[in-house]
């Protein structure tokens, strides 16, 4: 993985709500923090939750100005997780410890409709442009990242060893990103810039 620097330019875009930028950012950031979750959670579910949180978190506090130092958003974000994730361990423990308690009403937990509504909308994009690419660079993507099968198992199904599956990986990636990139030039000038206004 190839690590980013974070300049104030890129801050500035990602607070705007630049379209690219977003889907940098999540991008990004959803690879380390997935490295980080899968050792300290089991369930596919609660990481996702948690992942999701931090970045609702840490997109809500770039829009406050909270985040002074551009060159520290990686730490913000990692630090963000931590508290996520100890909400998280806190919550797990109360639940467990509440016994039959269905017939109580507790409120609802509050949704980021906007967050949630951008983020279906990526992995909507994401789906169809996956679905434009050969089929076997389709499976590969879709049974590693959307599915997240044990690559041992994708190796068998594919009948390569793990190095091999790393260059169908490869260029399955760079397959996509050049239909992504061919997808955003593509696009009506202004409706890259929208979410700026």
């Amino acid at each position: 993985m190839q690590f980013q620097s974070f300049d104030e330019s890129y801050v500035e875009r990602l607070r705007a709500g630049d379209f690219r930028t977003q889907e940098h950012f999540v991008a990004y950031f959803s690879e380390l923090l997935q490295l980080k979750l899968r050792s300290r959670l089991h369930s596919p579910q609660a990481i996702e939750d948690v992942r999701q949180e931090t970045f609702a978190r840490v997109l809500a506090a770039l829009r406050g100005g909270k985040i002074r130092q551009p060159e520290r958003l990686g730490a913000y974000v990692n630090s963000m997780c931590n508290n996520v994730l100890l909400e998280h361990y806190r919550a797990s423990q109360r639940d467990s410890s509440i016994e039959d308690e269905e017939d109580q009403d507790f409120p609802a937990k509050p949704v980021d409709l906007l967050g949630a509504l951008a983020a279906k909308q990526m992995e909507e994009k994401v789906r169809e442009l996956v679905d434009e690419l050969p089929e076997r660079d389709r499976r590969l993507l879709r049974e590693v990242f959307l599915e997240e099968r044990d690559k041992d198992d994708v190796c068998r199904d594919f009948g390569v060893d793990r190095d091999y599956l790393r260059v169908l990986l490869h260029r399955a990636k760079q397959s996509f990103k050049a239909l992504y990139l061919k997808n955003m030039s593509s696009r009506p000038p202004g409706v890259a810039a929208a979410g700026r206004q």
